[in-house]
């Protein structure tokens, strides 16, 4: 379904974006915005405290990648050449042809359509290209910022899945999304 895709992840470019692997160079961004309380709010991650925290982090994500397991793509402001955030993958079930999506932005950025435009990258190129056919995406049922990104990105509305995760010591609703690749999703 995937195989090899997470081991060399392809650079997938928009209008306003670049999409590529996540490397070292890229702490002290990721660290700023993954530091931000407001950015880790409805994350199942804690504000990182040090950049040591982000450098395992970078460490985590570059072991996926060799073990070609999901894992995210940075993603670059095209035209500031800076890392914003990350989007891609983080889980897969080969046997049904199905993939999940998660995504972080740092907040100088939000508000302006840029996780939009990324996350509608990442489900074309994976309806395009991988033998997906079946893309999710939960977010924190009160993450109505996060909402607007799935459904503007094509996603589809399903459902509240009551007390899905515990997160920092609370049980947490979260709304599920997803896009099938023949376009018709359940109402």
């Amino acid at each position: 379904m995937l195989r090899g895709l997470f081991a060399q992840l392809p650079r997938l470019e928009t209008e306003r974006l670049v999409l590529r692997p996540v490397t070292y160079d890229d702490v002290p961004a990721i660290h700023e915005y993954c530091s931000d309380p407001d950015v880790a709010r409805y994350t199942a991650w804690r504000p990182h405290e040090s950049l040591l925290v982000t450098q395992a982090y970078v460490g985590a994500v570059q072991d996926q990648y060799r073990r070609d397991e999901p894992s995210p793509w940075g993603v670059e402001h095209r035209e500031q050449r800076s890392l914003i955030g990350t989007c891609g993958f983080v889980a897969r079930t080969p046997e049904h042809h199905r993939a999940e999506i998660g995504y972080t932005l740092a907040r100088s950025y939000w508000g302006q359509g840029l996780m939009t435009e990324a996350v509608h990258a990442v489900i074309a190129y994976a309806f395009t290209n991988l033998d997906v056919n079946r893309i999710e995406a939960i977010c924190d049922a009160e993450n109505l910022a996060s909402a607007r990104v799935l459904e503007k990105s094509g996603l589809t509305f399903e459902g509240i899945l009551r007390d899905y995760l515990l997160i920092k010591g609370r049980y947490r609703n979260v709304r599920m999304y997803a896009a099938v690749r023949d376009g018709q999703s359940l109402p």
